[in-house]
């Protein structure tokens, strides 16, 4: 008799949501984990026969998920939640971000901001996120010590900031900040020029230049408006996206956030390119940027994945409710019930993200070998009571609220419902802190 194979956990949960295989639901099941890896994942007898381990945590009214990927947003903003509501964006950004930025973004303001977003996304089940902002050396800090996954943008803007004084010295730094870190277990690295509006042709060339040689995405605003597209054809005599295209940045390094003004001709040229789309419908629903033309981008085949923006214009860094706005306004738009099922828009949250990133081979889904980024949710409240189909209570009833459990890379972060070693009342503290600050 072989005996058992000594992990360090083993998670039974009521059911298993992997994402792929596409519509698997897996029930009475267990993962083993193992230094930080899916070893396993079998039915909860099998698990208890073959396994010992060091953990063992029995949710029998749990569903497992693969952790839910923030594919877009600027994690330090959160402290500028509510600075300045129901403003269109450029007059939210010219007239009230930007000059909050220029007085009050430095290192500390982007810890304290990057470390309080981590906290909210851990509690929504947010294993990884994608940012842009400045000082990305001051948010991977912020990440490893919360233990999250993430993609650090390289941001890049012609404006000078107290980060840096041109686009040459933003470049420079951000290739500095990625030699530092050039293995580590749990970041990744993007190009983040900041928009084509906010960037020339010749900072955009260069950046397509070291995206090419060092293989890294490249994670811009595009299309969010229609002025952004007005002011391309003035000054540029092209829509944005055929300015990019003729600077060779459509390619599938590219992941393009927002996409809501499109042509039938630039979604065919998005997938001939095979691009990566950055879905945000809170954020353009709050500024009134519009209705991404999301089914016709899935209908292509292009990969979608969701993000939530920055909590100053969303205002919460929260995937759940991106994943039900995702499905309910396909369908909305489409006139069609049947588009973008529940199933769709939790791997649009989850495994789509993971390949934006280069990172469906780490991560998105639950598979063996994979890092062990796992959200488990709870469904024993009266507001998840009667459960016909897991993943449909996911998407349409389920919110952050009822995230019990989160693991990222086999590290238990949270533990029904609270942080584990992260004192929430100093972070709420340091909140209050900016708060008083911007207010002065």
């Amino acid at each position: 008799m072989i005996p058992p194979v000594i992990v360090d956990t083993v998670i039974e949960a009521r059911w298993i949501i992997p994402v792929e295989p596409e519509k698997t639901v897996l029930i009475d099941h267990a993962i083993v984990i193992d230094d930080g890896i899916i070893k396993a994942i079998v039915p909860s007898l099998q698990a208890c026969s073959q396994f010992t381990p060091l953990n063992h945590i029995t949710l029998d009214h749990h569903a497992i998920i693969p952790g839910l990927i923030n594919l877009h947003t600027h994690a330090a903003m959160v402290l500028m939640r509510g600075l300045a509501d129901d403003l269109p964006l450029m007059e939210w950004l010219n007239h009230h971000i930007w000059p909050a930025e220029t007085r009050f973004v430095d290192a500390n303001f982007v810890l304290d901001g990057a470390t309080l977003a981590c906290a909210e996304m851990l509690k929504g089940g947010i294993t990884c996120f994608n940012d842009m902002y400045f000082f990305p050396e001051i948010t991977a800090k912020a990440a490893i010590e919360m233990g999250m996954r993430a993609a650090i943008g390289l941001i890049t803007i012609d404006l000078p900031s107290s980060y840096a004084s041109d686009a040459d010295d933003y470049l420079a730094k951000g290739l500095v900040l990625r030699d530092q870190y050039p293995q580590h277990p749990l970041l990744s690295f993007c190009f983040a020029p900041h928009a084509p509006y906010t960037v020339s042709d010749k900072t955009l060339a260069n950046i397509m230049t070291y995206a090419e040689q060092l293989n890294l995405p490249v994670h811009i605003h595009l299309h969010e408006t229609i002025d952004e597209i007005r002011n391309s054809l003035d000054t540029f005599g092209l829509r944005p996206i055929a300015r990019l295209h003729q600077l060779g940045l459509l390619s599938p390094n590219l992941i393009a956030v927002h996409m809501v003004h499109l042509t039938n001709k630039e979604i065919s040229l998005l997938k001939q390119q095979n691009c990566n789309i950055a879905h945000c419908p809170s954020s353009n629903l709050k500024l009134a940027s519009g209705f991404a033309p999301v089914t016709d981008l899935l209908a292509h085949g292009i990969n979608v994945g969701i993000g939530t923006d920055s909590a100053a214009s969303n205002n919460r860094l929260d995937m759940f409710e991106e994943m039900r706005l995702t499905a309910l306004l396909a369908k909305a738009n489409s006139n069609k019930a049947e588009v973008l099922p529940a199933r769709q828009a939790l791997r649009m949250a989850t495994l789509n993200g993971a390949i934006a990133l280069g990172l469906d081979k780490i991560t998105g889904s639950l598979s063996t070998g994979k890092a062990a980024d796992i959200t488990a949710v709870d469904f024993s409240g009266l507001t998840l009571s009667s459960c016909f189909d897991p993943v449909s209570h996911l998407v349409y009833v389920a919110g952050r609220e009822h995230v019990s459990h989160v693991w990222v890379n086999g590290k238990l972060l949270l533990d029904e419902g609270e942080l584990v070693n992260l004192n929430e009342m100093e972070l709420i503290n340091r909140a209050i802190h900016w708060q008083k600050r911007l207010n002065s």
